[in-house]
C-alpha cells in the first residue's frame, strides 16, 4: 500500500474505506469459519486489492477465489500462495495461464462441463501437468454449473480424465430459497449446504474421493457453515458489506465500510440536487425495486434520510428531496452504494481512512480485469 498521511482527496467522486470497519468484518467471518471447523477462502470481487487479499489470508483465510484468470495473476504476483479460480476456463490460452500460475502457487480450477474439462486434460497433458479441478453444481442460480441432477455423472467422467484431480464440489447459489430469492437467510444458507453434502456423498458412493465441499456466498455463509459436511465458504461482500447485504439482513448499515463520496454540483430547483457521480461512479446492476429487496434508490444517502438518489446518468447523480433540507452547492455527500462490488471495480483507488484520521491511497489492481 502507498503510505498514510492525514489528508483527503480533493476531488470526487472516490470511494472511502473505514479501516476499522472492514477490519471487523474481515476477524468477524474469519472467526465464524474457525469455530465452525470451516475452511474461509473469500472471493476478492469485491475489493480486488491485493493487501486486503493478505489481509484475509492472515486473519484466517487459507487462500483466495478470484473469478478470472487475470485476477489471479494480479494477486499470485502480490504474494498471494493459495487461489481458486472459480469460472470454467475453456480456451486453450486461459488454460496455458492457469498452467503457468501453477509453478508458483496451489492452483484449483473450475469446471462444469465434459467438453471443457477434455479441453483442460488435453492442455494440461501436452504441457505435462496435473491441474487441480472442482466441479461446479447449479444450485438454483441457473448460470454455470452443471444441473445437480447430471453432477454425479459428470463427475465420473472428469474424474477419468487424464490430467486432473478431481478433488471437490463447489457452487454459487446467493441468497435463493426453492429455485427463488428471498430474504430467508437461513433457509437458503442450510438448503445450499444440504444440496452440497448429500451430492458429494453420493459422488463419494461412486469412489470418487472429493474432499472439498465448497459454498457459501455473504448472506448464506453464516448459516451454511452449521451443515456437517460443509468444507470450505467462499464470500466476498462481507469484506465491506453493501445497501444490498443489509436489506437482505446481513449486515446492518452500520457494518457497511464502504462509501462513495460525491459533491453537489447542481440545485435546479428546490426539490433536486445533482451531483458528480453518475453510472460511471455508481454500479447499477442492481437496480432500485424489485422483489424482495424493493431498494429506494441507488444508493443510501448517509445523514440525509430525505434524500433518494433516484437517476443516473453517466456523470450526473440525481437526488430527489422531499421535506426540508439544507444542501447547498459545494456540499460533500457519502453514499452507500446499493452494490459494492461492481462500484469498486469503476475506480482506480480506494482510500482507507484510519481511526486516527490517515488516509490510505490504495491503487485497485485487479481492476478491469475480465480474462
Amino acid at each position: 500500500m502507498s503510505s498514510s498521511a492525514k489528508w483527503v482527496p480533493e476531488d470526487t467522486p472516490y470511494v472511502v474505506i473505514d479501516s476499522a470497519k472492514m477490519e471487523r468484518n474481515i476477524v468477524k467471518m474469519a472467526n465464524l469459519a474457525k469455530g465452525s471447523g470451516v475452511a474461509l477462502r473469500p472471493h476478492v470481487k469485491t475489493h480486488k486489492v491485493p493487501a486486503i487479499a493478505r489481509n484475509q489470508v492472515e486473519a484466517g483465510a487459507v487462500g483466495i477465489t478470484v473469478a478470472k484468470v487475470s485476477e489471479a495473476e494480479v494477486m499470485a504476483n502480490a504474494g498471494i500462495r493459495d487461489i481458486f479460480i472459480a469460472y470454467p476456463l475453456v480456451t486453450e490460452e486461459k488454460i496455458q495461464r492457469a498452467i503457468a500460475l501453477r509453478q508458483r502457487t496451489r492452483l484449483i480450477i473450475g469446471v462444469d462441463s465434459l467438453e471443457g474439462a477434455r479441453r483442460v486434460s488435453a492442455v494440461a497433458g501436452r504441457e505435462e501437468h496435473i491441474l487441480e479441478v472442482r466441479l461446479e453444481v447449479d444450485t438454483g442460480l441457473r448460470r454455470t454449473g452443471v444441473p445437480y441432477e447430471k453432477a454425479v455423472e459428470l463427475a465420473r467422467d472428469v474424474d477419468s480424465l487424464d490430467n486432473l484431480e478431481l478433488t471437490g464440489i463447489y457452487t454459487y447459489r446467493g441468497a435463493v430459497l426453492d429455485g427463488s430469492p428471498t430474504l430467508d437467510l437461513k433457509g437458503a444458507g442450510l438448503q445450499e449446504g444440504e444440496l452440497m453434502v448429500s451430492l458429494a456423498d453420493r459422488i463419494r458412493e461412486q469412489g470418487i474421493g472429493v474432499q472439498d465441499v465448497s459454498l457459501g456466498s455473504t448472506p448464506t455463509a453464516r448459516h451454511a457453515v452449521g451443515v456437517t459436511g460443509v468444507t470450505e465458504i467462499r464470500p466476498g461482500t462481507y469484506v465491506f458489506y453493501d445497501r444490498m447485504q443489509a436489506r437482505m439482513g446481513a449486515c446492518s448499515l452500520g457494518d457497511c465500510a464502504a462509501e462513495v463520496v460525491a459533491t453537489v454540483v447542481s440545485r435546479p430547483i428546490g426539490d433536486l440536487a445533482v451531483i458528480d457521480g453518475g453510472s460511471k461512479t455508481f454500479a447499477t446492476d442492481v437496480q432500485p425495486g424489485g422483489e424482495p429487496l424493493n431498494l429506494v434508490g441507488f444508493g443510501e444517502v448517509v445523514g440525509h434520510p430525505e434524500a433518494v438518489l433516484e437517476r443516473l446518468t453517466e456523470e450526473h447523480g440525481m437526488i430527489s428531496l422531499r421535506g426540508g433540507n439544507d444542501l447547498r452547492v459545494g456540499d460533500t455527500l457519502r453514499i452507500i452504494p446499493n452494490h459494492v462490488c461492481s462500484t469498486v471495480n469503476l475506480h482506480d483507488a480506494l482510500f482507507l481512512t484510519g481511526e486516527d484520521g490517515t488516509v490510505e491511497e490504495v491503487p485497485v489492481a485487479a481492476r478491469g480485469k475480465v480474462w
